[in-house]
């Protein structure tokens, strides 16, 4: 190491540099800053996601009954843990900053939806169908060629997505196998007789 550098962690060195009396000084890489060697593993999953919820019971009834997930553990009247297929949980709900909260208005930053992905368009039909018997409206159906989607809100305003991909296979893609997502209208009927 040079004289005047000093290493932070696995990272390179650094040297103070003043640009200005007025800027101070201010430490610089001796090296090019790189890409990380690796990206993250491939067989890397979001786990679950946790939501701040006004009410729990109300989010409770929802995820569970109009979207079929079973509640794995209960803590007290604040929170509650959701799962599906023997998985410990998928969705968390607490309302430990939340209770008898309001959605954040229009235009905020956030949460744009949570996706959760069917094993396939049969699957995808049978929640569709779960959801006209619940009552509960979609905001949006979409077919983006990877994909199909159901869009909707949970009690809280939160955007909630439902889909199933196509086999990777299926995919659109250009001249130059890039992927051509779009967005185009879902055939609800059609869906239905999955």
């Amino acid at each position: 190491m040079t004289s005047g550098a000093r290493a932070l962690g696995p990272g390179p060195a650094l040297r103070p540099v003043t640009s200005s009396p007025a800027e101070g000084t201010r430490l610089v890489s001796n090296e090019i800053e790189s890409p990380p060697s690796s990206a993250i593993d491939p067989a890397a999953v979001v786990g679950h996601v946790h939501l701040k919820v006004a009410d729990l019971q109300r989010s409770i009834r929802f995820y569970s009954d109009a979207l079929g997930f079973e509640v794995t553990q209960r803590m007290g009247d604040d929170a509650a843990f959701l799962g599906a297929g023997g998985y410990h949980h998928h969705v968390g709900l607490n309302t430990w900053e939340s209770s008898g909260g309001n959605p954040p208005p229009a235009g905020s930053t956030g949460l744009y939806h949570v996706a959760f992905r069917y094993p396939n368009r049969a699957a995808l039909a049978t929640a569709f169908r779960r959801l006209l018997e619940s009552s509960i409206p979609l905001e949006g159906a979409a077919d983006h060629g990877v994909s199909e989607a159901l869009y909707l809100r949970d009690p809280d305003r939160n955007g909630v997505e439902l889909y199933y991909d196509r086999p990777w296979q299926d995919w659109p893609r250009d001249s130059a196998g890039g992927l051509q997502m779009f967005t185009r209208a879902l055939d609800l009927e059609d869906l239905l007789r999955a």
